[in-house]
């Protein structure tokens, strides 16, 4: 069973970053697509970043050019580094693995990312 475990959220001032990880146990992380989400109150739940096993990354419209999608793997971990955060950026942010042979999703439980005005 994997089991994936988001940290770094917190409160952070508009314009200000934080640095969210994904870690898990087992090679999921290196060698399955990895998604970062994000749910807001009342909104349904969006996809903010996504990293292949080849490296290749997509993003969401709203986070280009401010969010960062990436491995680290030293910590083992696909960390989400978000810059220039504004209040819209306010949500549940969710880690999403998949193998690519079976495409089964998992989640983690969320990291709660704050901005204020």
């Amino acid at each position: 069973q994997v089991q994936l475990v988001e940290s770094g959220g917190g409160l952070v001032q508009a314009g200000g970053s934080l640095r969210l990880s994904c870690a898990a146990s087992g090679s999921i992380l290196s060698v399955g697509i990895i998604s970062w989400y994000r749910q807001a109150p009342g909104k349904e739940r969006e996809m903010v970043a996504t990293i292949t096993p080849g490296s290749s990354t997509n993003y969401t419209d709203s986070v280009k050019g401010r969010f960062t999608i990436f491995r680290d793997n030293a910590r083992n971990t696909v960390d989400l580094q978000m810059n220039s955060l504004k209040p819209e950026d306010t949500a549940i942010y969710y880690c999403n693995a998949k193998f690519i042979w079976t495409m089964t999703p998992y989640w983690g439980q969320g990291t709660q990312v704050t901005v204020s005005s």
